[in-house]
């Protein structure tokens, strides 16, 4: 398979990098993931004014066009950049969800790709243990054509911010048949709808989201009615694309700053980059880091491909995470450890990079259920 890049794909990495090295220096992200947002609004104007944010959004609704491929090559230069911008949240899952939104499809994908519109998914619920169809909150209908949706989402991200939240539902059936799913797309400020905002362990925003009642109508289904697991599966595997790739950058990044690290650190008057066990070190975590960003292209290609299997795209999906997951907490332990107990504290960048890529394993689910999943044996 060709794993090479269009020049119009090199082009938009350049420039994600360009902006990174320009306006995100460590001490820029580490003031907004402390600041009252979580990040910077500024910036995500600047992204949508460099079309970053109408990636994979079709150019008659407001987009520019480009699919997984190209979002994989954006997220994996915010990776190395650590951005804390809600861009996963809003551009990569919540794009996915508003293609299913109908007559109101168009214009929220046009205030997406604009800036204007931020999103959150809330399709994990305390029982589900990754489990994308275990979901107890039910929506009963209200009227001729309503609902009203009853219960809570935990761990929704971006929750604190978004304007919207699409909610998974269940409007028949029982707690984990993959039949009687339903996803609403909600006004955040909905009346019944209630956000306990915390900070994640990698400075995001997220947030438990209380529905208590909360007006719904037939306007506001994302896709067909009792289908929606097809919804919620597509979102996901977009995001879990779009993940590995940012994590992919995120370990890129490590084993350069552990390199540069090394090189300056000195132990019996050498530099420490100068001890063969070291190096061995080094090169193992490299090969880690090639083989991740490998397999989250192969899953970004195959996502792409409409014709892909369903099955084949899981397992693309799975190994691709499985990898992400060992590999992420391979180079990571190694990066702190070869930075001593420096590694640790907050004032280095590197204990920030492996918090992220800590959570990136849990996000989607961790390494072991997808390794559940390729094998067969996931509930």
């Amino acid at each position: 398979m060709n794993f090479s890049f269009t020049d119009e794909q090199n082009l938009l990495r350049e420039s994600v990098e360009k902006l990174i090295a320009a306006e995100y220096p460590f001490e820029v992200r580490r003031d907004l993931a402390a600041s009252e947002t979580g990040f910077s609004r500024e910036l995500w104007r600047k992204f949508a004014e460099l079309g970053w944010l109408g990636l994979g959004i079709p150019e008659d609704a407001g987009g520019v066009g480009g699919g997984p491929v190209e979002t994989a090559v954006v997220m994996e230069a915010l990776g190395a950049g650590l951005a804390v911008e809600p861009f996963l949240a809003t551009v990569v899952v919540g794009a996915s969800l508003l293609k299913h939104g109908g007559a109101a499809r168009h214009d929220g994908l046009a205030r997406l790709s604009a800036g204007e519109l931020q999103l959150a998914f809330a399709f994990a619920e305390r029982q589900s243990r990754y489990e994308l169809a275990n979901v107890e909150t039910r929506a009963e209908p209200d009227g001729e054509d309503g609902y009203r949706i009853t219960g809570t989402k935990s761990v929704v991200f971006n929750a604190p911010a978004a304007d919207v939240i699409a909610v998974s539902t269940r409007t028949a059936g029982r707690s984990r048949d993959r039949e009687g799913l339903t996803v609403f797309a909600l006004d955040a400020g909905a009346p019944g709808l209630h956000v306990r905002e915390y900070r994640t362990m990698d400075g995001l925003r997220a947030g438990e989201v209380d529905l208590d009642g909360v007006r719904a109508g037939r306007g506001d289904v994302l896709g067909r009615t009792g289908e929606g697991i097809a919804v919620v599966e597509e979102a996901v595997n977009a995001g879990i694309v779009a993940a590995c790739a940012e994590a992919a950058g995120i370990m890129t990044r490590m084993h350069r700053d552990t390199v540069e690290y090394l090189k300056h650190r000195e132990q019996f008057g050498n530099a420490l980059s100068s001890f063969q066990a070291l190096q061995h070190r080094l090169v193992d975590m490299f090969m880690a880091c090639e083989l991740s960003r490998s397999m989250a292209y192969m899953a970004a290609v195959r996502l792409a491909d409409p014709e892909t299997e369903a099955a084949e795209l899981r397992r693309a999906v799975a190994a691709a995470k499985v990898q992400i997951g060992r590999s992420g907490r391979f180079v990571g332990e190694n990066a702190i450890q070869l930075h001593g107990g420096m590694g640790m504290t907050d004032e280095m960048p590197i204990s920030h990079y492996f918090k992220r890529l800590v959570l990136i394993d849990s996000q989607f689910g961790d390494a072991e259920h997808h390794l559940r999943e390729m094998a067969g044996t996931a509930p």
